[in-house]
């Protein structure tokens, strides 16, 4: 027993090898030329080939399994594409926000807020350069109106030292006046009692 288990165990492996480099073979070669190759092998009958059972079964297994593969590979490029799609659906979602904000800070960058309105750099220099060409103006004018103001008080000050300077020769012109009325009156009242 030995013995033969001895002889056909070699022979067992020997078919085995030789089958498993034939399909390696087979499944290797395209499905178009396993066909060209199941045609030439098969006899022909009438108008009609004969194609063995095995090759046939064989090609089938290979046209199977190279559909399967397939649509293994289609199911994994369709779930590989949805992936991308939806990364690149991310992607856009991220530009499109990236170029918001970047929007946003150059026009943040090229304004400034006045009460919390946001105004461009521009209409802020002429808004600013305004106020301060309106304030030297209303300031100029108020310093002319200051100092002829001033000329005019100075002046009205003059005169007033002049009319109390008259005011006073007046009063010391009366005074005196005044006096030499009382005398020549007190005078006449003594010539008056005496006689």
């Amino acid at each position: 027993m030995k013995k033969i288990i001895l002889l056909i165990l070699p022979l067992f492996l020997f078919t085995l090898h030789a089958t498993a480099q034939d399909s390696i073979k087979v499944r290797k070669n395209t499905l178009n030329e396993q066909m060209t190759d199941a045609f030439d092998k098969s006899n022909s009958y009438q108008e009609y080939k004969v194609v063995k059972k095995t090759q046939l079964a064989t090609l089938k297994r290979n046209i199977l399994d190279s559909v399967s593969s397939l649509e293994k590979r289609i199911i994994s490029q369709e779930t590989e594409m949805g992936q991308q799609k939806a990364e690149i659906d991310s992607l856009r979602q991220d530009l499109n926000n990236t170029k918001q904000s970047l929007a946003n800070s150059q026009e943040k960058e090229d304004g400034i807020a006045i009460f919390g309105i946001l105004t461009s750099k521009t209409t802020y220099n002429v808004i600013m350069w305004s106020i301060i060409v309106l304030l030297l103006l209303g300031g100029g004018f108020l310093f002319y109106r200051f100092l002829n103001s001033s000329k005019i008080t100075n002046a009205a000050e003059l005169k007033m030292v002049e009319m109390e300077m008259e005011l006073e020769d007046y009063r010391r012109n009366s005074l005196e006046r005044e006096q030499k009325l009382r005398r020549k009156l007190q005078d006449e009242i003594n010539k008056n009692r005496k006689v």
